[in-house]
């Protein structure tokens, strides 16, 4: 484990839900109560994000792919920036114009590949 992070939140055990029009964004409050869990991520706005650092591009595209998996099986993807050793995540749910439950649990489990 990665000594740099905390341990798993429980966001991490969550599952993504559908999202649909006309279900209105997380409250500021909201999103801020869920950032707590994950002290590494900032919310700009109606986003969060984090940037990953690596030693090189081969860990940064295993780290690139590995998100890519977890996105794929949760079927909500984030927008990312690579470059030769970091990548900025960013989460927003595009269907309620804003954040989701979702974006919060997706962090939770990219932060949870980052700690192994």
């Amino acid at each position: 484990m990665n000594p740099s992070n905390p341990p798993v939140c429980a966001l991490a055990q969550g599952k993504c839900k559908p999202c649909e029009g006309g279900v209105p964004p997380l409250s500021a409050d909201a999103a801020d109560k869920l950032l707590q869990q994950l002290p590494q991520w900032r919310r700009e706005g109606q986003v969060i994000r984090r940037e990953f650092t690596f030693r090189n591009y081969y860990e940064t595209m295993a780290f690139v792919n590995a998100t890519a998996w977890i996105s794929h099986r949760e079927d909500h993807h984030p927008d990312l920036e690579v470059g030769y050793n970091r990548c900025t995540v960013r989460y927003t749910t595009h269907a309620v114009d804003g954040l989701s439950e979702n974006d919060f649990i997706c962090a939770a489990k990219i932060d949870a590949l980052f700690s192994l």
